[in-house]
């Protein structure tokens, strides 16, 4: 049977896609922070860790625990809205450790054993941002970036070991946690600064309008990262919904 690590598990994109590849008949182990707050049905072929993927520890737990594994998925991530002005370096540092260094560290801790192997897949999940500039996502637009440049490079490198990396780039999901967790961890930051302030006001207006188009759902991106993990012709770097789609076309 098949087996898949999927990381930030216990809410949005990571829950719905531990769902699918359970309804594929995959063995998944789901992965968060807390696994006891996870709302993911008990199933014989689910298996929930703890794992920070800020902390190298936590890290070497869970990868020594889930054993072999197929497909890593990083999905792990903290969302950010403010201005380079307005985002203390602090906090651009931890939105780094949790949107790149840590996939950088899961992908480290499991290809060892991808190379023994000789087989594998990684995915990694960016962000449709990175096809056009928008305003106040410059730190997280720039974190995700350097993911899908990451993933890229990488793929050709592990190539020669038989092992794939993928990147699938999510469109704007209003459905998802993403909004008020960047908000939550904006306002702990001190809010947007003043000369900003109807700049970014006018900018959220502009989101939420847009959130009321043609959005991304979870099993949009659910879906997408399944077909990296099992379509040999799945491109290196896939689109997810139908506005991430348009985007990529320069729509």
């Amino acid at each position: 049977m098949n087996s898949v690590l999927i990381t930030g598990c216990s809410t949005g994109f990571g829950r719905k896609t531990a769902l699918y590849f359970l309804e594929q008949g995959w063995s998944v182990i789901a992965t968060m922070r807390n696994p006891a707050a996870s709302t993911l049905p008990a199933s014989d072929r689910l298996r929930l860790l703890p794992l920070d993927v800020t902390d190298p520890d936590s890290i070497a737990a869970a990868v020594a625990e889930a054993g072999a594994i197929d497909i890593l998925v990083n999905n792990a991530g903290i969302g950010w809205l403010n201005a380079v002005e307005g985002t203390p370096m602090e906090t651009a540092r931890e939105i780094f450790e949790a949107n790149l260094f840590g996939a950088m560290a899961m992908m480290q801790a499991v290809l060892p054993g991808m190379r023994a192997r000789r087989s594998g897949t990684i995915i990694n999940v960016s962000s449709s941002s990175t096809y056009k500039p928008l305003p106040l996502l410059s730190v997280y637009r720039a974190s995700k970036a350097a993911m899908t440049a990451l993933t890229e490079s990488a793929a050709l490198e592990l190539a020669e070991f038989g092992i794939k990396a993928r990147v699938v780039l999510p469109g704007m999901a209003p459905s998802t946690a993403f909004a008020a967790t960047a908000q939550g961890h904006i306002m702990e930051a001190g809010g947007f600064p003043e000369p900003y302030a109807d700049f970014a006001q006018r900018t959220l207006a502009m989101m939420q309008s847009a959130g009321n188009g043609v959005v991304t759902t979870s099993r949009d991106v659910a879906e997408a990262i399944f077909r990296a993990a099992t379509d040999p012709d799945c491109p290196a770097v896939l689109p997810a919904g139908a506005d991430a789609i348009a985007w990529s076309k320069g729509e």
